[in-house]
């Protein structure tokens, strides 16, 4: 079933930004984040789009079959690993790199049989606590899976910043200089940077980057300006007029009554929601795009409905409406609702139909 909200990707941008990647850390190869559907943006469609990207990195080891099973020959790496011996295996028969960041993982390894020959990534915990081993045991670790007859030379070694979308906090810092002093003189590849470090740190700018958010146009900082970053919408987000009224001074628009009108105001109805993806707390005067011109969001969300102040735009029922996009900057959408962009790319990306340019 195909509803009147969809999404356009646009295939140049998505692939600006990979070059913007590049042209940032040019020393360092690119491992394309495509998990989540690409963040919303269809993660087959977003491979192809960047097949010239160095590697992919996905969530977990169904992504990553689907991406093989589309014949992607790419180094990809599972960024959750393995959990069964199930996984394992087929991570080893498919030729993917699965990241070690659990005990488990290890005791896995060693009841392995001896034909499962793994290429891995060793995750160290700098200060994001989330995954990962202790960095302080870095040395050791990397020295037994360097010797473990499941593995297959040379284990790289990961970690992944927590803060680094805040340019002016001290953690990144620090968790860069404890990734420095462990794993001082260890012979391996590795893999540190994510979007926000790749534009602000460029420490983390080692063998392996790994773009995920600025790949899809929009700004790892808080507050932050993609345009300022360099980088290029990809999905435009947008739905028709569905209906056109003209409501009284003093009568309250939406759920709630939340918005009430101050002189007659001529509004319209957006044939999109909150089942299409679009945050249910975007507030009124949260901007939308319609006919060359900056509006507004006038009360509540509706599931699938969305009120706008049309004064001194001239519009017609069928005409479309950008939520964000070319025009304003998901970043602004996702400011004004109290979120983050990857959350509406994800919500709208995997509820919309795509339209790819």
């Amino acid at each position: 079933m195909k509803r009147s909200a969809h999404a356009i990707i646009d295939t140049a941008a998505l692939r600006h930004n990979l070059a913007r990647c590049r042209e940032v850390a040019p020393n360092s190869l690119a491992m394309a984040v495509i998990k989540a559907n690409a963040y919303g943006h269809n993660m087959l469609k977003a491979a192809e789009t960047l097949s010239h990207a160095n590697g992919f990195a996905v969530s977990c080891l169904q992504e990553a079959l689907e991406l093989r099973q589309a014949r992607f020959i790419h180094p990809i790496v599972v960024l959750q690993g393995f959990h069964t011996m199930q996984s394992m295996k087929a991570i080893a028969e498919h030729r993917l790199r699965a990241v070690i960041h659990d005990r488990h993982q290890l005791e896995l390894l060693d009841s392995a049989p001896a034909s499962v020959k793994l290429d891995v990534a060793l995750k160290l915990d700098t200060g994001m606590h989330r995954l990962g081993l202790p960095i302080e045991q870095a040395r050791t670790l990397f020295e037994r899976l360097s010797k473990h007859p499941n593995i297959k030379p040379t284990p790289w070694l990961m970690t992944h910043m927590a803060c680094a979308d805040e340019p002016e906090n001290p953690h990144t810092q620090q968790q860069l200089e404890r990734f420095a002093k462990y794993t001082d003189g260890l012979q391996a590849p590795r893999s540190i940077g994510n979007s926000a470090s790749i534009l602000a740190w460029p420490e983390s700018h080692v063998n392996w980057v790994r773009p995920g958010i600025m790949l899809y146009g929009s700004s790892p900082f808080a507050h932050g300006n993609a345009r300022r970053d360099g980088l290029e919408a990809v999905m435009t987000l947008s739905a028709p007029l569905v209906a056109i009224h003209t409501i009284p001074k003093g009568e309250s628009i939406g759920y709630g009554a939340s918005w009430t009108c101050q002189e007659d105001t001529r509004t319209g109805v957006v044939a999109c929601g909150y089942a299409d993806g679009y945050p249910r707390h975007a507030p009124t005067g949260t901007p939308v795009w319609i006919n060359g011109k900056e509006s507004r969001i006038l009360g509540r969300v509706s599931m699938d409905m969305i009120v706008i102040d049309l004064t001194a735009i001239e519009a017609r029922v069928g005409d479309q409406v950008e939520l964000w996009g070319k025009h304003l900057s998901v970043d602004r959408i996702a400011q004004a609702a109290g979120t983050i962009s990857y959350e509406l790319l994800c919500n709208a990306g995997n509820q919309c139909q795509h339209t790819y340019v």
